[in-house]
């Protein structure tokens, strides 16, 4: 079976039942998830602005302006401030009430996102979230095909009812600039599909460093440059320095009080 024909054409028809806007934005660090998401988007005929949020120097930032310079795509930048940061940082504390990291850094990154989106005057932005999730992307996967496909698909139903609970509370951030994110890639066709593809498709062995291997040779052929297609993966609040800056924000914290 010919599973990356498929794959492209689950993600088009995700992209099209998920908004009726022409007018779109996605998020964006011009890794292979994000570029797969704007290039099909552009060729089922989107109009699209690619959106980057970081910290200066950050690793997203330079990663983007060169991917999005490839692709030819309108591409637009927001150096998150240090001053701003510790503000905003209160903000999304106060508003999610959690004390899980990982969704207090993404929703600081999409409220950076989503201000981009407004300033720009466009109400939907797409997200690549999920495709991780469902191939295999994160460095856990490894551990669990060494226990065999049992656990990888146990790792995989967990991983997909954490970021949906979270894309959850990150739309309640960015609802406050009239934006809405959308995840094509979440939705229940798209992972009722996505778990019939076969999990050595995805990854290979505990030693597979790399992973995602039938979305990356979905990049390939559709025209994403290696530089991306092949690039390891990097967390949306790694790649952007969010991540450090809320440890370090939060230190000054608990020496405050």
């Amino acid at each position: 079976m010919d599973y990356i024909t498929k794959l492209q054409e689950q993600m088009m028809r995700s992209i099209n039942n998920s908004t009726s806007s022409k007018k779109i934005a996605i998020s964006f660090s011009g890794g292979v998830d994000s570029s797969l998401l704007a290039k099909i988007c552009s060729n089922i005929g989107y109009e699209i602005l690619l959106l980057t949020v970081g910290f200066e120097d950050s690793h997203d930032i330079e990663f983007s302006k060169n991917i999005a310079t490839m692709l030819q795509f309108k591409h637009v930048i927001h150096i998150i401030s240090p001053e701003s940061f510790s503000e905003v940082t209160r903000k999304i504390e106060q508003m999610i009430k959690t004390e899980n990291l990982s969704w207090n850094e993404n929703c600081i990154a999409f409220y950076y996102v989503s201000k981009l989106a407004q300033n720009y005057g466009i109400e939907t932005v797409l997200t690549s979230n999920g495709i991780d999730e469902l191939f295999c992307g994160y460095n856990a996967y490894r551990e669990a095909i060494g226990e065999g496909e049992k656990a990888v698909t146990s790792l995989m139903n967990k991983k997909l009812g954490n970021e949906i609970q979270m894309m959850k509370e990150v739309n309640k951030i960015s609802s406050e600039f009239g934006v809405a994110l959308i995840q094509p890639f979440l939705s229940k066709e798209f992972i009722e599909f996505a778990k019939t593809i076969p999990i050595n498709e995805k990854i290979k062995d505990k030693e597979d460093m790399i992973r995602k291997h039938i979305v990356r040779k979905l990049a390939l052929t559709i025209g994403i440059p290696e530089e991306s297609a092949l690039k390891k993966k990097k967390a949306l609040q790694y790649g952007s320095l969010i991540h450090k800056n809320l440890v370090k924000v939060k230190k000054t914290w608990s020496k405050t009080f």
